[in-house]
């Protein structure tokens, strides 16, 4: 298969798998509002927010495993699946002593519930390893497939609790054995690899990876939360207009997952290019769309009731964008090593809520203004820091990126042999001898 169709080809089956996932997200919150009574369906969208922050590690194992594959693609996998089982028991624990906290926060009265959340932590964490591994072999149709298997895995068994007990404990517990199942076929789609000690150090690079995609996290869905807090009579239109800045994220998703493994070698700077180029194609026909056909799109999203509201909603798309923009220069930041960089999605998160509680707080307009300039600023910081470790790295003659990843090696230049199959050296002549002028010992015992 050429290599473009199959490039084609694996964002294609990425793009389903993403979509799937949202999509059954979007099912779930529409039959659950209708089987449950108000107050049962707060409490299990409460619940399924606590799980979506719980996926962050999950996150953060994912990236850490594709790149560690990505640059050493004939090691073992049992050190990883050792890593990822480990941190799941880690998250499990966690998980547990955090539970009364959630419950007293959150106003939980079903035990069920949150003991079935528990219990759902450790396969989402150790599905978090299989899609790693596969990412970092690029194998990206099943990759799309695990993906779409685990959220209707997740989704089913939600559906099925729910049809069967009515309550958010029946609906966790189906989440629960969903994600359990999703997580037993991942393994065996990995070729079932056997758990392996691993280096200490491969704790600290999830760990990393994980507050940086946290950082993403907090920074993707920050601006809706703000407004609910400085606007909240007008917090509905504003959700409304968030759902463009969501299109215009996640519909160039696939292009993230797709750079991810080529950002350890060679090729790195042709793989950002090329996708920072296309994540800005996608995301700008949104941004095109909602200029276009903004109020169409108020009716088609929120209803009738929204279109007179006047609202804007390309500055949402553009805002999405940037966002797209930001995930894949902080894919090459933690690809390169880079600590630091990660500081500059915290510190636009600081920045943003300053803008929105201090000044710009009048109007949904001013909110997402501010978010748009912030992650814009993000964008071009980012860039900038790539652009000054590609110097960097131009200047010191490295091949490919010097990270924790690669460990600075560069490639092996193999000599170049003729059709004899020897190099150009080896073509030469032999030398010819020399005449040997030493001393030797004198024949026949004569002396001189």
């Amino acid at each position: 298969m050429p290599v473009q169709q199959r490039a084609g080809w694996h964002a294609l089956a990425v793009t389903a798998g993403v979509m799937t996932s949202n999509a059954s997200g979007y099912l779930l919150t529409v039959v659950a509002a209708r089987l449950l009574a108000p107050f049962a369906f707060g409490e299990l969208s409460a619940l399924l927010a606590v799980l979506l922050v719980g996926t962050v590690p999950a996150m953060g194992m994912a990236t850490a495993v594709a790149l560690r594959v990505a640059a050493h693609p004939g090691e073992p996998r049992g050190p990883s699946t050792g890593l990822g089982i480990a941190v799941a028991v880690g998250m499990t624990a966690l998980a547990a002593v955090a539970m009364p906290l959630v419950a007293h926060a959150l106003h939980v009265t079903d035990v069920g519930a949150l003991v079935w959340l528990t219990v759902s932590v450790a396969p989402l964490t150790v599905n978090g390893l299989w899609l790693g591994l596969l990412q970092g072999r690029q194998r990206f149709a099943r990759y799309g497939a695990l993906v779409a298997g685990e959220a209707a895995g997740r989704v089913g068994g939600a559906l099925t609790g729910l049809a069967v007990t009515g309550t958010s404990g029946g609906a966790m517990a189906g989440v629960a054995t969903g994600v359990a199942v999703s997580t037993c076929v991942g393994w065996v789609v990995c070729g079932r690899p056997v758990p392996a000690r691993f280096r200490a150090a491969r704790l600290a690079e999830a760990a990393h990876a994980a507050q940086a995609l946290l950082a993403v996290v907090v920074l993707v869905n920050l601006d809706l939360v703000l407004a609910r807090h400085v606007l909240p009579a007008v917090s509905g239109q504003y959700a409304v207009g968030a759902v463009l800045a969501k299109i215009a994220y996640w519909l160039p998703h696939a292009v993230a997952v797709l750079v991810l493994p080529r950002l350890t070698g060679a090729g790195r700077k042709k793989a950002m290019t090329a996708g920072l180029a296309v994540c800005a194609a996608l995301s700008g026909t949104v941004v095109l769309a909602a200029a276009l056909f903004g109020p169409g799109l108020l009716a088609l999203v929120g209803g009738r009731s929204y279109v007179d509201s006047g609202l804007s909603l390309w500055p949402f798309a553009v805002n999405g964008a940037f966002l797209a923009l930001a995930h894949i220069l902080l894919f090459a930041r933690i690809a390169d090593g880079d600590r630091r960089a990660t500081l500059l999605t915290w510190l636009a998160v600081a920045v943003e809520t300053g803008l929105v509680l201090g000044w710009l707080n009048d109007s949904p307009g001013q909110v997402v203004g501010a978010a748009a300039i912030t992650t814009g600023a993000l964008v071009a910081a980012g860039a900038l820091v790539e652009l000054r470790g590609r110097r960097r790295k131009s200047s010191r003659g490295l091949d490919g990126p010097a990270s924790r990843w690669t460990h600075g090696r560069k490639a092996q230049v193999q000599p170049v042999r003729g059709p004899s199959g020897r190099t150009p050296s080896e073509n030469l002549d032999p030398p010819i001898p020399t005449k040997d002028f030493r001393r030797r010992p004198p024949r026949h015992g004569r002396t001189t």
